[in-house]
């Protein structure tokens, strides 16, 4: 068994060795058995990807978006404003439907992790659907007017309203969004749920609410989060995390998402997204000043509603290709959270067991391809996590 020291050298000296650790740590059938698991989830996210581009270019540029938006002629500017940008939203989702079913539900069920029949399954799609459309529908109509009010200052409000849309979905998301998927209620053993306030104020994070949602009735596999602003904060766990884990297993894992709170992660995040609302903003003003591009998308200009399809385009291609910045950003904060979590608790031990028993419930791949690692993976893999807990047992 190589020592903790050199098992952090080893996965900072280079790719091949932090395989190596996992294997090490968790057996090359295991490696093997994640692999054939994620792998074929990789190739479905790019298919899923390059249809939803392939679709809004279609939309954008072609002549099947002219006849969806010429299906609304005669009507109100404000009336195909809704109408047209809503049945674009439907249609990319129902185009990616056959590949979020295979990769969402049959291959879930085929490895014993969804819970879910197919029509439960498809019933979440559709309230995914539903709040897809009424956070991106509004968003879009306010565009379009406030271009056609403001033909020359629309950038500006516009931004800030994007911006400050973010910024409400922080806020509501945890009272209105995430009781539409799943059921809340307080953690159902006094003791462990006192231990974990103690462990919040000790951590100088207090939390208004560190709740249990019914995740069982989904998947098998476990996890925990933080989410909301304010008043809406809370610490989330799995109920079956609950249910399966031990309570020093529990305790670490609500440390480790009380080091997000410590370290502000969710209310960086809000406002890097706000941010990003924004700067998205300022890109389509730049762009729309192009009049061949008008041209190309049969649009007026930015208050004429057949541009929604290209706003929509924009959108999903900036998100991919900021996708890798967001990754690694992803993954340091979830490193600022591991430390913490070892700071808060002292228990080396108990944070190796965490991401072992996380690793093998959940099914993590363990050798990820290195353009996948770096494109998509918001966690540090687990042998890496357990490398710094042993060096941090070293150290300390």
């Amino acid at each position: 068994m190589a020592t903790a020291a050199a098992a952090i050298a080893g996965t900072s000296r280079g790719y091949g060795s932090a395989v190596d650790l996992a294997t090490e740590l968790f057996g090359r059938e295991q490696v093997e058995r994640a692999r054939r698991y994620h792998r074929p989830l990789y190739v479905a996210f790019v298919l899923n990807a390059a249809l939803e581009l392939a679709l809004l270019a279609s939309l954008a540029f072609g002549s099947p978006g002219d006849r969806l938006y010429g299906a609304t002629g005669g009507w109100p500017w404000w009336a195909r404003g809704l109408a047209f940008p809503g049945l674009v939203v439907a249609l990319s989702s129902l185009v990616r439907l056959p590949v979020a079913f295979w990769s969402g539900h049959v291959r879930e069920r085929r490895w014993g992790f969804s819970t879910q029949t197919a029509r439960g399954w498809l019933v979440d799609r559709a309230k995914g659907l539903a709040v897809g459309l009424v956070l991106t529908v509004p968003l879009l109509l306010g565009l379009v007017a406030l271009a056609r009010v403001l033909p020359r200052a629309w950038p500006a409000p516009s931004a800030a309203g994007a911006a400050l849309a973010v910024l409400f979905v922080g806020f509501v998301a945890p009272i209105v969004l995430e009781p539409l998927f799943n059921r809340f209620r307080p953690v159902p053993d006094e003791e462990l749920a006192a231990g974990l306030r103690a462990l919040a104020e000790r951590a100088g994070t207090p939390v208004r609410h560190v709740l249990v949602g019914d995740a069982s009735r989904r998947t098998h596999k476990v996890n925990a989060y933080v989410s909301g602003l304010g008043r809406t904060r809370r610490v989330v766990l799995y109920d079956t995390l609950i249910e399966k884990a031990k309570p020093r297993v529990t305790r670490l894992v609500v440390a480790h998402e009380l080091g997000h709170r410590r370290a502000r992660h969710v209310l960086k995040g809000t406002l890097l997204g706000m941010t990003g609302a924004a700067a998205f903003v300022l890109l389509l003003w730049a762009l729309s000043l192009w009049n061949a591009l008008l041209e190309s998308i049969g649009a007026g200009g930015p208050g004429d509603p057949r541009i929604a399809s290209f706003v929509l385009l924009l959108g999903s291609a900036l998100e991919l290709l900021v996708l890798p910045i967001g990754s690694a950003l992803a993954r340091r904060w979830e490193r600022e959270a591991d430390r913490s979590s070892l700071e808060l608790t002292r228990d080396p031990e108990a944070f190796e067991e965490t991401h072992r028993e996380l690793a093998l419930a959940n099914l993590a791949d363990l050798d990820p391809p290195r353009i996948v690692y770096l494109a998509l993976f918001s966690h540090p893999t687990p042998a890496e996590r357990i490398a710094v807990g042993r060096g941090w047992r070293e150290r300390g």
